[in-house]
């Protein structure tokens, strides 16, 4: 949903470790199943690529994912998956049992973005849609979600070309509605972990837009944050703006409150736990001699542990009785602080699991194509298929997408590359689709090896 922090690298390295990856990979193939998936995947990449353009130009709102999801489940039946459809909305599952063995589950998303696409590339998307508030909107994959399903069906191309190499249950999740945070709850209220064998393990990559296209970046421990929105309605007792004794001004309750809620993370939180309280919105007033009835407010909570959160949340609804009961207002007049039900839990890369997939990655790819990598306080939904009562182990990495020629051209001129959610944001896509698909496959073939 939102990207990672930004590693820091030598310029003068980038290219070395945008080409290192697959020329290592290339070099170090001498075993006969990482030639054979070289071969497999330079064999399937025109085909991807043609399909990756297709999912750009055609992206599909969340929850709204009807077109994407009909020719993802058919892409899967193609590779020899049983599919089951609208799970959890358009979700997809798809099931290969090949003897004996763990379950692993890979999960791609499948939701697009309402921003309007200004890369310029013939394949751009032009798509319209009809958003749930009535307006219509444009649509693009502007984080990457179409690499995502595209790397998710050459993944599938290639397990089910090496049945024989591998031995274990592989479910295939295409989600819905990542972008509201809320596509991996739907599926698994809607029975994932009833209704298909629980995972022993749970994969899945995020495209990352300021890493070069060849390279993974890993961690271990957190790496995407709790998501929290939260409505502040604060009230008061309107008046005209040149009597405001009359009156209990809103607004500089709301102006009191901003700035007691920036003593949270900077007196409350303890320092080694990271934490964002952000006030993105606040509406109040019609003209300029009117005090108003009241002012409401837009926060972004970010954390990483629940207590932390938890801490957080009722700190934010203390600050907002306390300013108002210190304002004089009467108990009727306290301000309303509703937590959203968008939440979107902290995703958490299991330690053991990260450095075995991370291992076979350097083996596959080289150390050289690995990049080290903080973790964010972004949100991804992802974390939710960790956070039932399976406790099941789980593992995010993030492909690099960004070619080396607009890596140097933007740092020459001292300008932040386009970011996922940006209108200009455009994967360097047939090395990124070729590393994408080389460590899912390399990852689930360790995974489910016999």
């Amino acid at each position: 949903m939102l990207p990672a922090d930004i590693p820091t690298m030598k310029a003068k390295s980038i290219h070395c470790i945008a080409v290192l990856g697959l020329g290592l990979a290339l070099g170090q193939a001498a075993d006969p199943v990482r030639e054979r998936v070289a071969k497999g995947v330079a064999t399937e990449l025109p085909l991807l690529v043609s399909l990756y353009k297709h999912f750009h130009a055609n992206p599909e709102l969340s929850f709204m994912e009807v077109e994407t999801a009909k020719r993802l489940a058919a892409e899967l039946r193609a590779a020899g998956l049983t599919v089951t459809t609208g799970i959890g909305g358009h979700g997809i599952v798809g099931i290969l049992k090949n003897g004996p063995g763990p379950t692993l589950l890979i999960r791609a998303d499948m939701d697009g973005l309402p921003v309007q696409e200004e890369t310029g590339l013939p394949y751009a998307s032009k798509k319209q849609m009809v958003d749930e508030q009535g307006n219509t909107v444009y649509t693009m994959h502007a984080c990457g979600h179409d690499v995502h399903i595209t790397s998710f069906v050459g993944t599938a191309r290639m397990l089910g070309q090496l049945r024989h190499q591998w031995s274990g249950t592989l479910v295939m999740i295409g989600q819905p509605a990542e972008e509201r945070g809320a596509g991996a709850r739907a599926m698994l209220a809607d029975g994932l972990y009833e209704r298909w064998p629980v995972p022993d393990y749970c994969i899945g990559l995020h495209v990352a837009s300021d890493q070069p296209a060849g390279t993974i970046g890993h961690n271990s421990g957190y790496v995407y944050a709790n998501v929290d929105s939260v409505d502040i309605t604060v009230r008061g007792q309107g008046g005209h703006g040149s009597q405001p004794q009359a009156s209990k001004d809103p607004i500089v309750l709301a102006a009191q409150i901003v700035v007691a809620l920036q003593t949270i993370v900077s007196r409350e939180v303890h320092p080694r736990e990271p934490a964002v309280v952000t006030v993105g919105s606040i509406h109040g007033g019609t003209k300029h001699n009117i005090i108003p009835n009241e002012v409401k407010m837009q926060l972004t909570i970010r954390s990483y542990t629940d207590a932390v959160r938890n801490q957080i949340l009722v700190s934010i609804k203390r600050i907002c009785l306390g300013t108002a009961q210190a304002a004089g207002l009467a108990k009727e007049q306290m301000p309303i602080v509703t937590v959203k039900d968008e939440f979107t839990p902290s995703a958490y890369n299991d330690p053991v699991l990260a450095k075995r997939v991370t291992d076979t990655f350097a083996a596959w790819l080289g150390k050289g194509a690995l990049i080290k990598r903080q973790p964010t306080m972004g949100g991804e939904d992802f974390g939710m298929y960790g956070r039932t009562k399976h406790k099941v182990p789980t593992f995010m990495f993030a492909l690099g997408t960004v070619s080396t020629d607009l890596i140097r051209r933007f740092r020459a001129t001292g300008k932040p590359l386009p970011m996922v959610h940006s209108s200009t944001y455009a994967p360097d896509i047939e090395p990124t689709l070729r590393t994408g698909v080389t460590a899912t496959t390399a990852a689930a073939l360790e995974l489910l090896k016999k």
